[in-house]
């Protein structure tokens, strides 16, 4: 928890949000522009982070909306990590994908396949 750090391994992706409507999305999709808001500016780099959001399967519950604060392995494990747009610098362990990638990813993950995301580089992930 707040080490700034992305955790490592393969997690499942299965739910998804943002503060913008669903843009077609085939992972269950939650709207809220409220939860999804950051609270700054619209000019601000980071104003936009959670328009678009895919929650990584670390440390939370499936089937909720990505914002859902819920812990299985326990708060101290930390959680809370997205695909998320880009603003074109560093995250506190989330992955950012340009506006055009995220979009592109909601319409084309099918939560049939069981999609993915591998994290970490190649010696953590082998260990």
């Amino acid at each position: 928890m707040d080490d700034g750090r992305s955790p490592v391994g393969v997690f499942t992706l299965t739910d998804a949000g943002g503060a913008l409507a669903d843009p077609g999305s085939r992972l269950r999709y939650w709207h809220d522009d409220n939860a999804y808001a950051t609270m700054l500016p619209p000019e601000q780099v980071h104003a936009h982070d959670f328009d678009y959001v895919i929650a990584i399967d670390y440390n939370r519950f499936k089937g909720v909306p990505p914002f859902d604060w819920g812990r299985p392995e326990g708060v101290e494990k930390g959680g809370g990590i997205w695909l998320h747009m880009d603003h074109g610098d560093g995250t506190s362990a989330c992955v950012t994908v340009p506006e055009s990638g995220m979009k592109t990813l909601l319409n084309t993950l099918d939560p049939a396949r069981h999609p993915v995301v591998v994290m970490g580089d190649r010696e953590r992930l082998a260990s």
